[in-house]
């Protein structure tokens, strides 16, 4: 089956709980963040940012997307330093198409133990 790598189901990290995830982990670089984590917090910036009324809280998100972009970073085995690459026009591009789609280590490496899915 071609997604037989695919885990779905109550080990999954939902919408909910990626927010308060990244909310609770304002400004924690270190450990890990999954796929999931990671994508439900950026939906939620993104969706914030569409609202005109409450735009400013996108600068207040600055912060936790650097951080769970960072976690996800150590999630696929790279330092959180490699995030600098979005900075370059198309390796930018490149780069963020890896980190979204790259399924994270699924044993513990240098940055920590395995996170929620």
């Amino acid at each position: 089956m071609a997604n037989e790598n695919i885990q779905m189901g109550p080990e999954t990290m939902n919408f909910v709980d990626a927010i308060k995830t990244c909310i609770g982990k304002y400004v924690d670089f270190n450990g890990r963040a999954s796929r999931a984590e990671y994508w439900w917090f950026m939906l939620f910036t993104f969706i914030i940012g569409l609202i005109p009324v409450v735009n400013f809280l996108g600068i207040l998100l600055l912060v936790p997307s650097l951080s769970v972009s960072w976690r996800r970073m150590h999630d696929i085995g790279k330092g959180g330093g490699w995030w600098f690459v979005n900075f370059i026009p198309l390796a930018g591009v490149i780069w963020w198409i890896v980190m979204a789609v790259k399924p994270g280590e699924p044993t513990a490496n240098r940055f920590g133990d395995a996170p929620v899915k």
